[in-house]
Order: C-alpha cells, then sequence, then structure tokens
C-alpha cells in the first residue's frame, strides 16, 4: 500500500489540471458533462492531451459513451496502459472499471475498503503521461469514492478543482448543495456548476422549450457566489450519439466517414446542438484555470 501511495505524486507530476466532476443526484446527466468536458477540451487545441478517469465503480458509462465497450486493458512495465477514445492520435485516454468486467452487465459489488483500493490503484497504477487535463467522473452524491480521492489525491491538491452538475429541479437542487457543502468542507475548489437538461431541443427545428423547469441551478450559483457557467438543454441527437457509439475503429462508423478521421466520434459530436453550446461553457472552464494560476 505504501509503495502503492508514494507512486501518485510522481504520476500527477506531469498532469497539469484535474477537474473533478460532482453531481447530487444520478441521473442529471454527470457522465455526459464529463464525457463533453473531454471532448471539448481535446477539441481547444491540436495538442491538447486529455485524461477520463471513470470511478463511478458501481455505474460505468463512460466507455460506451466514448465508443469503447469491450476494449481490453493491458498491462506494461510501467503500468496500466489507458484506452485510446482517439485511436493513433493518442490524446485522449480513458481507464474505467468497466474495462475490467468480464461483460457489460456484470455489477459490481463491493464494500468501501474494495472501491478504496481500485481507485488507489487507478491513481497509482495507470500511465497516464503528460496530460494537459484529467477529468475525473465521480458516482453520484459524497461517498467513500469521493472520500477516497481527495485522500489519495492530496499530493496534487493545487491541481485540483470541481465542476458541479444539476438540473434545474429543486430536488435535484437540494442534492447539488451538499455537493457545494463538501466541497468547501475538503478545500476543493469549484470552477462553477453546470445546470443539464434545462429545457429541451427540438430534433426538427432546433428550438429549446423549458418543458420542466429552467433557471434554478443559475440561481443557486449566485447565491452561493459560484460561477454560473452554463445551462444545457435535453439533445436527442446527443443522446443518441452517446447511448449509442460504436467501438472506435468500427468498420461501419468508419466507411460512413469515408475513412478520414481516426475518431469518428469527434465529427459526430461537432453535428450537434450541444457541442456548440457547450463551447461557452468550456471557455468559462479555461477562464477560470487562468485565474486560479494568476493567483495561485
Amino acid at each position: 500500500m505504501a509503495s502503492n501511495e508514494g507512486r501518485i505524486p510522481q504520476r500527477f507530476q506531469t498532469i497539469k489540471r484535474v477537474i473533478i466532476v460532482l453531481s447530487g443526484k444520478g441521473g442529471v446527466g454527470k457522465s455526459s458533462v464529463s464525457t463533453q468536458l473531454a471532448l471539448n477540451l481535446y477539441n481547444s487545441s491540436p495538442n491538447a492531451r486529455v485524461g477520463i478517469l471513470d470511478v463511478d465503480l458501481t455505474g460505468p458509462s463512460i466507455p460506451r459513451m466514448l465508443g469503447l465497450d469491450g476494449h481490453p486493458v493491458y498491462q506494461s512495465s510501467d503500468g496500466w496502459v489507458p484506452v485510446f477514445a482517439d485511436g493513433s492520435e493518442g490524446r485522449l485516454s480513458c481507464m474505467s472499471v468497466g474495462f475490467l468486467l468480464k461483460k457489460r452487465g456484470d455489477s459490481v459489488v463491493w464494500r468501501g475498503p474494495k472501491k478504496n483500493g481500485m481507485i488507489r490503484q487507478f491513481l497509482s497504477d495507470v500511465r497516464w503521461g503528460e496530460l494537459d487535463y484529467l477529468i475525473i467522473d465521480t458516482p453520484p452524491g459524497t461517498s467513500d469514492e469521493h472520500l477516497s480521492l481527495m485522500e489519495h489525491l492530496a499530493p496534487a491538491h493545487s491541481k485540483l478543482s470541481a465542476v458541479v452538475v444539476t438540473t434545474p429541479q429543486a430536488v435535484a437542487l437540494n442534492d447539488a448543495m451538499k455537493c457545494i457543502s463538501f466541497a468547501r468542507t475538503v478545500n476543493l475548489p469549484i470552477v462553477g456548476l453546470i445546470e443539464n437538461m434545462s429545457g429541451y431541443v427540438c430534433p426538427c427545428c432546433g428550438e429549446i422549450s423549458n418543458v420542466f423547469s429552467t433557471g434554478g441551478g443559475e440561481a443557486m450559483a449566485h447565491r452561493e457566489g459560484l460561477t454560473f457557467l452554463g445551462s444545457l438543454p435535453v439533445d436527442t441527437e446527443l443522446v443518441t450519439l452517446l447511448d449509442a457509439s460504436p467501438p472506435n475503429g468500427d468498420a461501419a462508423s468508419q466507411a460512413d466517414l469515408g475513412n478520414t478521421t481516426s475518431f469518428p466520434l469527434m465529427l459526430r459530436y461537432e453535428s450537434t446542438s450541444s457541442s456548440k453550446l457547450f463551447e461557452a461553457i468550456l471557455e468559462r472552464v479555461l477562464n477560470s484555470a487562468q485565474n486560479d494560476q494568476a493567483t495561485g
């Protein structure tokens, strides 16, 4: 255990910034926000190197959303090799317990100590290499996984920050407030808050309708003195893309795009309305990073 703990600072020396994505409730689209954040950071520069770590151990969604279901994880002399979502370009790497399951539908029935050990192994044994950003997708709430993260990442605390995801409904906002309280308790800087599922994008005309409610996340951000990063409506194109994303390198998907890219998911994502909306959110996230560096 001591050996593993000692490797974490070494691994994170080559990672510039870590963004932990939090949500108080399940079902608010936290994993889709994590995926979009990773894709937009990847697209922000032709040289940007991004990693995404899925520590939602009992409900890993990131492999499916990135079209990586079924990929094996290889062991090297320097640790686990992450799976690259962009193929040969090697700029978007991913690690998840989903890669370690024999079948996609297998359950993970672990108590706290086993979860803690898995997270410690992800942090100490994955060969991330040089990254500009590491996105960590966490399970809903504030539980063992979150405490383990903060404990093991203490040597890299200056690189950590959080994004809180909520929906505009009062129940979700109340639980999001608990995430904000958790972050403040463990001295985790909050980049800002995203209101997801805020309205509905018509797949025919692109008009956004407020089917449920909207504005609750923005009001809470202002009340709590947090940056409101933006709102994202329900986008059926995005839902279809992330739910049915074919494995990267799939022959049919490559043929559809004329074999012009090793990362077909990115081209499909760029055609969604969510991609364009997320650009403004990303700009605020990057501005936050610059402000942190200026005041650090």
